[in-house]
């Protein structure tokens, strides 16, 4: 019943926020001083052309009926039509977004398979030499430019050891990709059996899932180990230390007591590196919806940018609210406070 109230209060706030950000990010794209008439008409275009074009867009209206014109195609699936894919940005998304997630749900899970035990490690013993090592790891992962990065595992591993493939798509030029069932090459390629696409799609995903897990990873081990620091500091560890309990029962209860602040920011890293993808996404060609919403930006395609951040924002609700629902079912107490 508490989950089920929680989840209505959730989703009474979440619609709000949504309509904000749909008219936050209609308003932007507006002002930016990218002219998509000329853009399409092209320069050699007359002013009937010109005319013409406005008219199809909807542009000749006052701002706030093009605003309610727009909040009616959103809520009818209708994000516009891409004028850079000629296709509705609705299935550019679509077909994307299996893409993108792949490559950030396995680079995070991989940053969080490392960093959350390192962070609980250090944190046990501080001042140590691990601690030190992690901290200057840490401190590597947070100042390396992403875009270098990829350009770099790209030029040593590809180039000057030959051990990846080049940074050419998701899958080998000479292989067949596999019947799409989830989006995922490897997924789909290890379902259909087909071992040859499997394995040219694992080779190509190494470098940049290695890319996004070592940026994922530095914050991620040092805000582990700043809240199980807080939790070694806290009345429980002290009175289980006192009682004589084992270094592992003692360890036992820091994680319990830091799973739940740990989860709430990995769900945070997990939605800010969707930005981060799109940098990796160009380098390694990856051809997801990070590269689609990169080249929209560029290209001043304000249908594509106004789909791709609003698909941004509807993932991050998404993942929160399934934060959110964890955390109530791991801790009910949590509930009471929100």
């Amino acid at each position: 019943m508490k989950v089920r109230r929680f989840l209505l209060r959730r989703l009474i706030f979440i619609v709000p926020l949504l309509l904000g950000i749909v008219f936050f990010t209609f308003m932007l794209v507006r002002i930016g001083g990218q002219d998509p008439v000329e853009m399409l008409a092209g320069p050699t275009a007359t002013q009937a052309h010109i005319d013409l074009i406005e008219r199809e867009l909807g542009l000749d209206q006052p701002l706030l009926s093009q605003f309610l014109i727009y909040i009616g195609n959103v809520f009818t699936g209708n994000l516009g039509d891409s004028w850079i894919s000629s296709q509705p940005v609705l299935d550019d998304i679509l077909r994307r977004a299996p893409i993108t997630l792949e490559l950030l749900f396995w680079g995070v899970g991989l940053g969080a398979l490392i960093g959350i035990p390192v962070g609980l490690r250090v944190a046990g013993r501080p001042d140590s030499w691990f601690d030190q090592c992690a901290r200057v790891v840490s401190l590597f992962g947070f100042s390396i430019p992403t875009y270098w990065l990829g350009l770099v595992m790209l030029f040593v591993f590809f180039y000057l050891l030959g051990w990846a493939p080049p940074g050419i798509g998701r899958i080998g030029l000479v292989v067949i990709p596999p019947e799409t069932i989830t989006g995922s090459y490897l997924i789909d390629s290890l379902l259909t059996g087909d071992w040859e696409a499997a394995h040219s799609a694992f080779s190509h995903l190494v470098l940049p899932v290695t890319c996004i897990a070592i940026i994922s990873a530095a914050p991620i081990i040092k805000h582990t180990r700043a809240i199980a620091l807080e939790v070694y500091r806290g009345d429980a560890v002290r009175f289980a230390r006192a009682s004589g309990l084992p270094r592992r029962i003692v360890r036992r209860i820091v994680m319990r007591n830091s799973t739940v602040p740990v989860m709430t920011f990995v769900g945070t890293e997990i939605t800010g590196l969707v930005g981060t993808t799109s940098l990796i996404e160009f380098v390694f060609a990856w051809g997801g919806l990070g590269q689609y919403g990169l080249n929209a930006i560029i290209s001043g395609d304000f249908a594509a940018v106004q789909g791709y951040v609003l698909f941004l924002a509807l993932f991050s609700v998404i993942v929160f609210l399934i934060i959110d629902l964890t955390v109530v079912i791991i801790e009910p107490r949590s509930s009471e406070a929100t």
